[in-house]
């Protein structure tokens, strides 16, 4: 618990519902914005989850759902992840769209079952006759000294499951376009926020619009480069782009590529922009072992090798578990130095292979 009032304490306690005559709108209250339109508009779709009604979430993102669609659409439950997980995946099979809220996604791993095993695989299953439009959503990956089991991303492990769809969001933008698309898609979708980056401000325009969604499976170019191409997703995005900052001061044009999707890739942005720079750096805050960019790096090597005039450069969190100790935990966690690094790295190598002849 102790661990969990911490991670509340980072993010600003909000009172308010979302103005749409701002020009800046936090990553909270896109996803706020989001749920009160989805839930406006169909009234199949529902929230449920710990403390998302009476106390409108550990995070405040659901702030204003229970005044405005009462207790049977805005679900507290309680602290049974195994659950409530089975309930809403039940209510998908019948054609309601729940949206699930974990805590931490460290606490999905007592509902993985039902969303493996129940939501994953009953379209298939039931040869089609049964969709399972659900959304599992809450906070992934890096959080500030919360230990080992709150602090780990699970990105891979979802994207490793067929019939997953996979979303990162990094910008505002992201989040209200993506949660939205995720809310109306008819199949099962793992939506892995962040919590550091929830009271980040973005600028929006047509955002704002409630027609305003996210096409599934397109990546976004954050901003463009000509020398090496750096992908990442989340909160990785903004290290990216600070990278990117760095690098230009020192000649280097990089190109920065927010994912978006996890699952499904954008293959052909990545490929794209990797046949522009010949150069390509992955970030993710997560174990090296079998991880988001390794995947890139196979997709590349199968469909752009030829392009490539040096190693890939692959930015991951430490093999080993995260520590509570804050100076641990920053080492074992991706920093903005260590993207500048291996770009320039990337960049600064041989461009030819040794002559074999």
């Amino acid at each position: 618990m102790q661990s969990l009032q911490r991670i509340r304490s980072l993010v600003v306690n909000s009172s308010k519902y979302y103005s749409h005559a701002a020009k800046q709108m936090t990553v909270q209250e896109a996803l706020n914005s989001a749920l009160h339109e989805e839930m406006s508009a169909d009234p199949n779709v529902f929230l449920m989850g710990e403390e998302v009604g009476k106390n409108q979430g550990a995070f405040k993102i659901s702030i204003g759902l229970l005044k405005n669609y009462g207790p049977g659409r805005v679900l507290d439950t309680p602290i049974t992840e195994a659950g409530f997980t089975a309930i809403g995946v039940g209510a998908a099979y019948h054609g309601l769209k729940p949206i699930v809220e974990f805590m931490t996604f460290s606490f999905s791993m007592q509902a993985i079952d039902h969303i493996i095993n129940s939501a994953a695989k009953m379209n298939h299953m039931s040869a089609g006759q049964i969709s399972v439009p659900i959304v599992f959503r809450g906070p992934n990956g890096a959080a500030a000294r919360c230990g080992a089991q709150f602090v780990q991303c699970f990105a891979a492990w979802y994207a490793s499951c067929p019939s997953l769809k996979v979303l990162a969001p990094y910008s505002s933008e992201d989040a209200r376009g993506l949660l939205k698309a995720a809310i109306r898609d008819p199949d099962p979708v793992v939506f892995l926020e962040n919590l550091f980056l929830y009271e980040e401000s973005f600028p929006v325009s047509e955002v704002l619009d409630s027609n305003f969604f996210l096409p599934i499976g397109k990546a976004k170019i954050e901003r463009d480069g000509k020398d090496v191409t750096i992908t990442a997703f989340s909160r990785m995005v903004g290290y990216a782009l600070k990278a990117a900052e760095i690098l230009e001061k020192e000649g280097i044009s990089a190109e920065v590529i927010n994912l978006r999707f996890i699952c499904p890739f954008d293959r052909a942005t990545i490929n794209t922009s990797v046949r522009k720079t010949s150069r390509l750096v992955t970030v993710e805050d997560r174990f090296p072992q079998h991880g988001v960019g390794s995947e890139i790096c196979t997709y590349v090597i199968e469909e752009s090798f030829h392009y490539l005039v040096a190693p890939v450069g692959r930015i991951t969190g430490a093999d080993v578990r995260v520590s509570y100790d804050a100076g641990l935990e920053r080492m074992s966690l991706p920093q903005v130095e260590d993207i500048v690094r291996a770009a320039k790295r990337t960049c600064n190598g041989p461009v030819q292979m040794a002559s074999t002849a």
